[in-house]
């Protein structure tokens, strides 16, 4: 092209992006593409229009990414094809594409591992552990981060050390360690202020956030994300990014109860989000305005919201937050009554949350943090003996002070190695606690099961129907303290139990038992309810005999009912506990000298409670518990 010709289109680029704006930009660069005959330039001109196009629009930016790749594969230029499956990858993960995705930032490392680019290789592992959380993968993930930040340090590269302090923030807190989450957040905050990184303190301000909402401090996390959004608009952030800044603050804002301006704040950010087709944003926050028209109890325009989040992430096979949108959908429906759709709902979020459930998980990616933190201080090591070699021979000529010397960095050596190799075998030692009752919880469970095998094979060779029914029953007490068990090493939080699920799990392994499934159903209408295992049994023990004298007594010959738990703990720490059916009313039938109402009368002195019966329309029992512990 003739270079005056070039001066003119590139001219008219500067003039358009200042009174035109973007699309007149892209128009230009397209117009210079058209012409181009020098392969350069004509990579570097695609490279441009991907970076623009994508801030306009993601299916755009894709086209020109796949312009880019078939170019540089053409011209076989090793240097910038590593780049570009990058650039593609990256689209797609922001369509939530994932398996194109992840073919693409594949392709790219072995790209950049072929020309020996580890700021290339580092910027793509972050990208890969981007994808192993949205697919529930989370040790995978932080393994991909703590990668991403070894390359970093070896560079000294101090933004890609900052962006991996921030993604390691969020690894953390998915384990649920928000202390840690928030000490990396502050890392993030400290080397970006230090080193004037102001792109990479937008991503800091929201590690910072992310983890002050965790921790229920909302007022600290509203202010991070107003910190992250001003600063991210002053810098003219693109569309894409801006949704996340605007959904974090729509996050903040409705756990402080500020619904109306929540809803707000989410509505402005799905229309920037399906202005530049972000796939990733609309899942989000769609799933948020389905959420705050739940807690606005706008229940007929939340159903539509949480079942097209669903339906987006069951197609992309994004299972980042599906159990909790089952769960959101299960209590939507609760609400507006349909306790079939319900119940369907809750079973999908029981066998999501246990088919993603890893139990040696959380231990794993500890476990990765320990390596790496010993890594460096063994690293520091070598470094040390290194010097300390070298010393030797510089200042061999003063003998003297060259024995004092060593003997000083001797001993400090030895100290140092004696801490780091306790610190590592502590952290190890924790860990391996951790799982021993983890695994412990697995073998009660298991052995109970045992128990109630053994029950049911008794049962089956006795003829006498009382003497039966009691062996029934003990089976299914036996159960109930199963599930606790089962719950405790499925779960995250070894000490307590998540109530509304467990009475769920009670409810339908009951009914089935009675083969009741077809005519009786469960509703717990209820928040989820931490409970510590010492009150967990006892509850679950209680509802287990309210629910057996349900199912025997309350629908004679057939007939179709309904029983609702309910579970709630008071600002003073009280348990209100209660258990109700629409059945024929059978006055008394906790009561009397049987064992179960025996049972249901020492449990709960032991909780310290009170129990009242009304019979009205059916049957409703509460109760008033004060134990001595309660989550």
């Amino acid at each position: 092209m003739n270079r005056f010709v070039k001066i003119l289109l590139l001219l008219s680029i500067c003039f358009c992006q200042g009174a035109i704006g973007q699309t007149a930009e892209i128009d230009s660069l397209k117009q210079l593409l058209s012409v181009e005959q020098q392969n350069d330039e004509k990579t570097e001109l695609i490279r441009s229009l991907v970076n623009l196009t994508t801030n306009v629009n993601l299916s755009l930016g894709l086209e020109y990414a796949r312009m880019g790749v078939a170019h540089v594969d053409k011209i076989e230029n090793k240097t910038a094809q590593p780049e570009f499956y990058e650039m593609q990858g990256r689209i797609h993960a922001n369509l939530l594409e994932l398996d194109s995705a992840a073919f693409y930032f594949d392709k790219a490392m072995q790209g950049y591992n072929a020309i020996n680019n580890k700021k290339g290789q580092a910027t793509t592992w972050f990208k890969i552990g981007w994808l192993h959380k949205k697919r529930g993968k989370l040790d995978d993930a932080m393994q991909a981060d703590l990668n991403a930040l070894a390359l970093m340090e070896e560079l000294d590269d101090k933004l890609g050390i900052a962006g991996a302090y921030s993604r390691l923030s969020e690894d953390v807190s998915r384990q649920g360690r928000q202390e840690e989450a928030l000490d990396w957040a502050i890392k993030t905050i400290d080397i970006c202020e230090k080193n004037d990184l102001q792109d990479e303190l937008v991503y800091g301000y929201t590690a910072a956030g992310a983890a002050s909402i965790a921790m229920y401090k909302h007022e600290d996390a509203l202010y991070y994300f107003d910190k992250a959004y001003d600063l991210a608009k002053s810098l003219d952030f693109p569309g894409m990014n801006m949704c996340d800044f605007m959904n974090n603050r729509g996050n903040a804002l409705k756990r402080l109860k500020r619904y109306d301006e929540a809803l707000a704040q989410y509505e402005a950010t799905l229309a920037l989000a399906k202005q530049t087709n972000y796939n990733n944003a609309i899942h989000t926050v769609t799933a948020n305005l389905g959420e705050v028209n739940l807690l606005l109890e706008n229940y007929g325009d939340a159903l539509p919201y949480q079942l097209e989040t669903v339906r987006l992430q069951e197609k992309d096979g994004d299972l980042s937050n599906l159990t909790e949108n089952y769960g959101h959908i299960s209590t939507i429906y609760e609400k507006l009554g349909d306790y079939k759709e319900a119940l369907a709902y809750q079973k999908k979020a029981r066998i999501m949350r246990d088919s993603t459930a890893n139990k040696e998980s959380d231990v794993a990616m500890s476990e990765m943090l320990t390596r790496y933190e010993t890594g460096k201080k063994e690293a520091t090591i070598a470094a040390q003996e290194k010097q300390l070699s070298q010393q030797r021979l510089v200042q061999w000529l003063s003998v003297g002070v060259a024995i004092l010397l060593t003997g000083f960095l001797v001993f400090g050596y030895r100290s140092y190695k004696t801490r780091t190799q306790a610190n590592r075998l502590l952290a190890a030692k924790n860990a391996e606690n951790e799982l021993l009752l983890k695994e412990i919880h697995h073998r009660v469970k298991n052995n109970l099961e045992v128990v109630s095998s053994l029950l049911a094979l008794q049962s089956a060779q006795i003829d006498d129907p009382n003497t039966k029914d009691a062996m029934q029953e003990g089976q299914n007490r036996v159960q109930s303290i199963g599930i606790v068990h089962q719950k405790l090493y499925q779960g995250s939080n070894l000490g307590a139990i998540e109530m509304k699920d467990y009475f769920i799990n009670l409810g339908e392994s009951l009914i089935g038992s009675f083969g009741a499934e077809k005519r009786v159903t469960l509703e717990c209408a209820m928040d989820n309810l931490d409970v510590d295992i010492d009150t967990a049994v006892p509850l679950g023990l209680i509802v287990n005999e309210l629910l057996t004298n349900t199912l025997k007594y309350a629908f004679p010959e057939g007939q179709q009912g309904k029983v609702e738990i309910t579970l709630h703990k008071n600002t003073d720490g009280v348990l209100q506990l209660q258990v109700s059916d629409n059945g024929v009313g059978k006055s008394g039938q906790t009561k009397g000298t049987g064992f179960g109402g025996q049972l249901i009368s020492l449990l709960t002195q032991q909780l310290n409670g009170t129990m009242q019966e009304e019979v009205k329309n059916g049957t409703r029992i509460s109760f008033a518990f004060k134990p001595a512990k309660a989550a």
